[in-house]
């Protein structure tokens, strides 16, 4: 009976063998699309032929057998590194990883809306939506007076008030200016590099030829008028056809991504812990008054 065992077992053993050597056989026959197969990951021919296109570019001349076989086994390093690593969850864990990964797909979810140009038809729509993304801001062309103290700001604003000349009060009272303004109509984000935020923010509401009041600056006082007021302006759309067009692309890419969040949220389960928020304190009454 013994021999009998042993018999079965030689037998069971064999077949054994005889179907690894076989599914071994199997998987050498790989189809025409596929470079390798790692794991149960494939590595696709046409990314590989990518990538050794890259490294003919950089070459600048064609390569031989070794260096394209060369260029799988590395594709095949890369792969087994990247499955090691998920397998130790550092997608999870490190957040420079799980950065590069988000941008990777974000970048892949976007790009697939990019594939079509957009038309007249989409590009003139976006321009009438978002015309004020387009527009040209206002200018303004401003004069300036620079003093060291309050006292003598107030002096010269009540000359220049009553109708003096401000040449004069500025010879006459004025500190030098060591950012002074240019006489052009300038934008308010460039005034306010000269002139600081206080003034801008006076010169808003200014009306034309009206000193203001002395304000604050980094090492004095200004007395700031408004010269010359140019609106804002909307250029026609031939002039900003190619800016409509890019804001246009990065729009539908903003679209395309919120989409492709929201159909994971609907395929995900996601649950909240509500009690790490602060709840809302509730109103204090009022102490009723004697």
């Amino acid at each position: 009976m013994p021999w009998l065992l042993l018999a079965g077992a030689g037998v069971g053993l064999a077949l054994s063998a005889w179907g690894l050597l076989e599914d071994r056989g199997e998987r050498h026959v790989l189809s025409a699309e596929t470079a390798a197969i790692v794991g149960d990951r494939v590595i696709r021919r046409v990314d590989y032929e990518r990538v050794l296109a890259g490294v003919e570019r950089d070459r600048r001349g064609p390569i031989d057998d070794a260096t394209r076989r060369h260029v799988l086994e590395r594709m095949i390093d890369e792969e087994l590194l990247v499955q090691q690593a998920l397998a130790l969850g550092l997608a999870a864990a490190d957040r420079r990883v799980r950065g590069e990964l988000v941008s990777g797909l974000v970048d892949s979810v976007v790009s697939e809306a990019d594939v079509e140009l957009p038309t007249t038809a989409e590009i003139e729509q976006h321009y009438r939506e978002s015309a004020e993304l387009f527009s040209r801001p206002g200018r303004l062309r401003v004069e300036s007076l620079f003093f060291s103290d309050r006292g003598r700001a107030e002096a010269a604003r009540a000359r220049l008030t009553a109708g003096d000349d401000s040449s004069r009060v500025a010879q006459a009272l004025a500190d030098r200016d060591l950012a002074e303004v240019p006489d052009a109509l300038l934008p308010l984000a460039k005034l306010r590099d000269y002139l600081g935020p206080t003034a801008i923010e006076a010169l808003a509401g200014q009306g034309l030829e009206a000193w203001s009041e002395p304000l604050e600056a980094a090492d004095g006082f200004r007395l700031v008028r408004v010269l010359e007021r140019e609106a804002q302006t909307t250029p026609p759309l031939a002039e900003v056809e190619p800016l409509v067009r890019q804001d246009l692309v990065r729009h539908r890419g903003d679209q395309a991504l919120r989409r492709y969040l929201d159909s994971l949220r609907t395929e995900t389960r996601i649950e909240l812990n509500e009690t790490i928020f602060s709840p809302v304190s509730p109103a204090t009454p009022a102490t009723p008054q004697p």
